[in-house]
C-alpha cells in the first residue's frame, strides 16, 4: 500500500466497457511525514474518496485485487480513506 492525497479528479465518458460506472481521480504520493512527493497517479475510487482526502492505494498487479477492480484493465485504486497518520509518535495528519 502507498499513502497518497487526492488532488484531482478525470471524467472519462468512453472507456473500456468493464469500467463502466468507475470513478478516477488524481492521487499525488506523500512521504511518511505526509509531504507531497513528485508522483502522480491516476486511480480506480473503490471507497468513496474525494478531493483533498488522504488515502492509501495500490499499485501495479496488487490494485486488480480488490471486488471493486477483479479481472479489470486498473493500474491503481483507492482501497482506503485515511483518519489520521502517526510517525514517531507524532500525529503527521488528522481528517
Amino acid at each position: 500500500m502507498l499513502l497518497g492525497k487526492v488532488v484531482g479528479t478525470v471524467v472519462s465518458t468512453r472507456k473500456e466497457p468493464t469500467l463502466d460506472g468507475s470513478k478516477f481521480l488524481i492521487v499525488r504520493g506523500l512521504d511518511a511525514e505526509g509531504k507531497p512527493t513528485s508522483s502522480l497517479v491516476v486511480a480506480v475510487d473503490a471507497v468513496g474518496a474525494g478531493v483533498g482526502e488522504v488515502v492509501l492505494y495500490a499499485s501495479g498487479s496488487s490494485a486488480r485485487q480488490t471486488e471493486m477492480t477483479k479481472d479489470r484493465p486498473v493500474d491503481a485504486v483507492i482501497m482506503a480513506i485515511v483518519d489520521q497518520l502517526e510517525v514517531g509518535g507524532t500525529l503527521t495528519y488528522v481528517k
